[in-house]
Parts: structure tokens; C-alpha cells; sequence
């Protein structure tokens, strides 16, 4: 690992890696705006600014417990990812649960026009999309029954007139908000994938007409008793 990173830090600064220390040119060497050894915490590190060639950075984690700092690394590591797909496909939606409350509003209406059970199961299906607006809202101490109230109300208007399509969770003004002009962003691909998912774990689920249970896992032994023989 140390060996890589000294590798990323010779090439960032445009320098040649050799095998040897004899006959080094000029174009050999590397060179930064400002090289620098500082100490953060308990550890020294040597720090490059300012490479010509540079495509990668380090990012230093801190914090009072190892529990914090795995969460840390895991929330940095999900934000990385997210902008990643958004490199790769253009094509997002308002995040926030924006999409989702609209997703729900456009399944309820369409299960309207629709006679027998299978009315049932699209509505239960636009009610578990609401689970995910209902959880930011519970995750940031706001009163979920009024803040999906008014994204029900707004995705129920007139898109053309009050422009409710992108209406989300606003977790800075604890409020609902047009997310897609907040640029709260979400790739289209990651929905696309968690909601395949989801109902290919349902019909999974659906799948399954019947559970074996294994008579001796419940059968519990007698207490011996003074005189008895087994």
C-alpha cells in the first residue's frame, strides 16, 4: 500500500519511476507547488500540492472513535459512488424522496382505472414508496404526517402550473422544497436499480407457498428427575 502511494505521488507530480539512481535526467523529475510535512494528531504525514499531473487525492478521516470513522468512510464512500454513476449516465431525478412521492401519486392514478385485486397490489406498492421520504423525515426529527401531507398536496397539482413534480424533503429548512433546482440530485440508475431489486426480492418473497419446520428444533427434553433413569 505504501509502495502504491508513492507511486501515485512520483507520477502526479510528472516524474518518471526508476529502477536505479544512476544517470537521472532532468525530465526524470517530478515537481509540486509546495511539499510539506505536517502533523495531524499522532501521525506525521508529507503532504504534495499542487501537482501538474495530479488525478487522485488523499482524504484524512478524524474523529473520537473508530465507530465514527468507519461511518464517516462508508458515507464518503456512497457519495463517491453516487457522483460516479452521475459521470457516467447523465440522466438523474430530484432526490429528497421527490421522485418517489411522484412515482407514488402516478401509481395511485393509474390504479384507479383499474378493476379486481390487482388494484390492491398497485396501491400498496405507490403506499411503499412513501417509506422512503417518511424515513428522512424521521431521521432528521421532522414531523413526517405534515411534511408528506404537503408533498402530496404539491405532487397532486398541476405540474404545468406549480411545478410540484420535483417537490421533496427539505432537510436545511425542515420543510418541503423544489429539489431539482436545489440540485439535490439522484442518478436515474440507481432508482431504476433499487426499485428492480425491491420487487424481485418481493416476488421472491411471493414466491414461497409454504414453510417447512423441523418437528425436534421445538421439542424441549424433561428435567431429570431424582430416581429416573434415561
Amino acid at each position: 500500500k505504501q509502495w502504491y502511494q508513492r507511486r501515485v505521488a512520483i507520477t502526479a507530480g510528472g516524474g518518471t519511476i526508476l529502477t536505479t539512481v544512476n544517470d537521472i535526467r532532468d525530465q526524470d523529475m517530478g515537481l509540486c507547488q509546495l511539499f510539506e510535512e505536517v502533523q495531524i494528531g499522532n501521525e506525521r504525514y508529507n503532504l504534495f500540492t499542487g501537482c501538474p499531473k495530479a488525478k487522485t487525492c488523499t482524504l484524512i478521516l478524524r474523529g473520537g472513535a473508530e465507530q465514527f470513522i468507519d461511518e464517516t468512510e462508508r458515507s464518503l464512500h456512497d457519495a463517491i459512488m453516487i457522483v460516479r454513476r452521475a459521470l457516467k449516465n447523465d440522466s438523474i431525478v430530484a432526490g429528497g424522496g421527490a421522485i418517489e412521492m411522484e412515482l407514488s401519486k402516478e401509481l395511485r392514478n393509474y390504479a384507479k382505472t383499474i378493476h379486481g385485486k390487482e388494484q390492491l397490489l398497485i396501491t400498496a406498492y405507490a403506499k411503499a414508496l412513501e417509506i422512503i421520504p417518511r424515513q428522512l423525515c424521521d431521521n432528521a426529527g421532522f414531523d413526517a404526517i405534515t411534511i408528506l401531507n404537503k408533498l402530496r398536496q404539491k405532487h397532486a397539482q398541476d405540474d404545468s402550473s406549480s411545478g410540484g413534480k420535483w417537490m421533496g424533503v427539505d432537510i436545511t429548512s425542515e420543510d418541503i422544497a423544489d429539489n431539482f433546482e436545489a440540485c439535490v440530485w439522484e442518478p436515474s440508475i440507481v432508482k431504476i436499480n433499487a426499485l428492480t431489486a425491491a420487487c424481485e426480492a418481493c416476488c421472491t418473497i411471493l414466491s414461497i407457498d409454504e414453510t417447512v419446520k423441523n418437528p425436534n428444533s421445538n421439542y424441549k427434553a424433561p428435567n431429570a428427575l431424582p430416581g429416573n433413569q434415561f
